[in-house]
């Protein structure tokens, strides 16, 4: 791609996104599907805080992922020793009429090789990223802003101090190791902590199966951290971007950072065709912009005026 031709295609993109800030979020994307407005509305907390509580029925669907052998007493007081060194209430940006939480929701997926949306990533308020994510050596096509990343023990990395950290935990071991590593006296042997103790963000297990059970409608195992986190953002953003979802270009299943790490459609625990399907449905329907590695968005027409 010519210099000239990136610079036009840069500025399409970035006029996209600041004419839908000329609302200032008096009519955002997701406004204009009622029936998913009516989901959306349906999340309980997405996020845990000192004092909540699991209801018993997500906590048993929870419990049963790995199956985690604790009952809901000890899964309480494992919260409980959480916010004793976490913010009792999570930190997110809050809505506001001259306040536009523009969210980009960066997946891992091999189609951002050459994608030249570094630029565009980074000029959205919260930019989300998920596991392991690298950005060095790859600025030009993923960015370099991060304000909240995802990961759980086995894709943990370390985390700037200004990163908010948001902890997606499958078992009660995740809990656990959360404790270990932000606990000095509960640290034996671990590398301590992953970021700022003060930007622990723990997504509720209410959160998971409401994503399970009402987006995906219960196929597969369980949803991808990578769609639970696409679902979150359409709780706690007003507008949202996804870059890094689906499949490359040759079709295969395969992170932009690992050569030769395909994985097939449909396999591990993750629906991943129907998860897919879902997230275009969404762009179609002009709830979200999906951004899916070609040089403009999918579907997307030359005279789109879309806010």
């Amino acid at each position: 791609m010519s210099l000239y031709v990136w610079q036009d295609t840069l500025q399409y993109h970035l006029l996209e996104v600041l004419e839908s800030h000329n609302c200032e979020c008096q009519s955002c994307p997701k406004e204009r599907n009622p029936e998913r407005r009516a989901i959306i509305d349906a999340s309980p907390a997405p996020f845990l805080s000192r004092g909540s509580a699991a209801p018993k029925e997500a906590y048993q669907w929870w419990k049963s992922l790995q199956h985690t052998p604790q009952d809901v007493d000890y899964f309480m007081k494992t919260v409980d020793r959480l916010f004793q060194i976490f913010p009792p209430s999570p930190d997110f940006f809050k809505p506001s009429p001259d306040n536009c939480r523009s969210c980009a929701v960066v997946g891992n997926s091999g189609n951002l090789l050459g994608s030249h949306y570094g630029p565009l990533i980074d000029f959205h308020k919260i930019v989300i990223r998920i596991n392991k994510a690298p950005t060095e050596g790859y600025e030009e096509d993923v960015g370099t802003k991060t304000t909240h990343h995802v990961m759980y023990p086995e894709s943990a990395v370390n985390l700037a101090n200004t990163t908010h950290l948001v902890f997606f935990s499958f078992k009660m071991r995740d809990l656990e190791w959360l404790l270990r590593s932000f606990d000095p006296a509960n640290n034996k042997g671990q590398s301590g902590r992953r970021g700022n103790k003060d930007l622990v963000m723990i997504i509720n297990p209410a959160f998971m199966k409401y994503v399970n059970d009402m987006w995906i409608h219960k196929r597969g195992y369980y949803p991808s951290t990578g769609f639970m986190v696409l679902i979150l953002s359409l709780v706690v953003c007003d507008e949202v971007s996804v870059f890094g979802f689906g499949p490359g270009s040759d079709g295969n299943w395969h992170h932009y950072y690992e050569k030769g790490n395909v994985v097939q459609r449909g396999t591990g625990p993750h629906s991943r065709t129907d998860e897919y399907n879902i997230i275009e449905d969404l762009h179609k329907k002009k709830t979200i912009r999906l951004y899916n590695g070609t040089n403009k968005p999918t579907n997307e027409k030359s005279n789109d005026k879309r806010p």
